[in-house]
């Protein structure tokens, strides 16, 4: 493993592409628009300076020799030309997805790995699209990942398990715990655990019940968690939260969706991204 091409450079994709680069990796970075190029700049920028103050060992200069292995394109056929892994972290639109794999699996060496990112659909969902199912699996990583360190590797009944071994080895050396999963499963292990706890959340808000702030606090306090389940929307991004519970078959979380379309994200809340979500940053 030499050159990695992320694709997408949203909230997450920009952590993986840092965290990559930190470790010595040469990143080419893909998205659809100059717009958001310029945006993961603005992200990279800001991830080199909560480094130096939360990663040990990290300095202004680490940091900086991060940022200039990344390189940054528009075109998705160039960003795969010369790759050894692809890590795929667009949003969670299973058609986006294959349509993305397609391209991908077209234009990529005969030798690159493909991993998806996807926090909810599964590697099988999208293996075929990508022209090469015994080279895709899953490689799925929590937000903050310089602290929230957990890799979670999940092959297919088809993945060749020597291309699984090698993402095991790539996510210990990018410094992430890798978690070996058996099996397939929606929500891996971190989101099978964590999605019942939101939706929960989301629930309680959406009944009145109670405000996200008092929720989360029972949360915090009940079981000593650092975050409650509203400031753990706020982290992973209230675009996301939107994307999931908008195609839910459970007509409270469609309503919580579009109470989180209304009152944040169409007023330019996306949770800690830009400053405001449930919270203010």
């Amino acid at each position: 493993m030499k050159n990695i091409t992320v694709l997408g450079t949203g909230v997450l994709g920009s952590q993986i592409i840092f965290q990559s680069a930190f470790h010595g990796f040469a990143v080419t970075a893909f998205d659809i628009s100059e717009d958001a190029l310029t945006a993961a700049r603005d992200r990279f920028a800001k991830l080199a300076a909560r480094y130096v103050d939360e990663v040990e060992g990290a300095t202004a200069e680490s940091t900086a020799a991060a940022i200039d292995r990344i390189a940054l394109t528009t075109d998705l056929a160039a960003s795969v030309a010369e790759a050894d892994l692809v890590i795929e972290a667009i949003p969670e639109k299973l058609e986006l997805k294959q349509s993305t794999w397609a391209e991908v699996g077209a234009a990529a060496p005969a030798h690159t790995i493909f991993a998806t990112n996807s926090s909810t659909l599964l590697p099988s969902d999208m293996m075929e699209s990508s022209g090469r199912p015994e080279k895709f699996l899953a490689l799925h990583f929590a937000n903050e990942i310089w602290s929230h360190n957990t890799g979670e590797v999940m092959g297919t009944p088809k993945t060749d398990p020597e291309v699984y071994r090698t993402v095991v080895d790539f996510a210990r050396n990018i410094g992430m715990v890798p978690i070996e999963i058996k099996k397939e499963k929606a929500g891996y292990l971190l989101n099978s655990l964590l999605v019942p706890l939101l939706n929960a959340a989301a629930e309680l808000l959406v009944d009145g019940i109670a405000e996200p702030k008092d929720i989360d606090a029972t949360w915090r306090i009940g079981t000593q968690s650092p975050k409650g389940p509203f400031e753990i929307f706020d982290v992973v991004g209230l675009t996301t939260a939107y994307n999931i519970s908008s195609v839910s078959a459970d007509p409270k979380q469609r309503a919580f969706a579009e109470l989180v379309k209304t009152e944040y994200i169409d007023k330019g809340k996306l949770g800690v991204a830009t400053g405001e979500g449930f919270y203010t940053y």
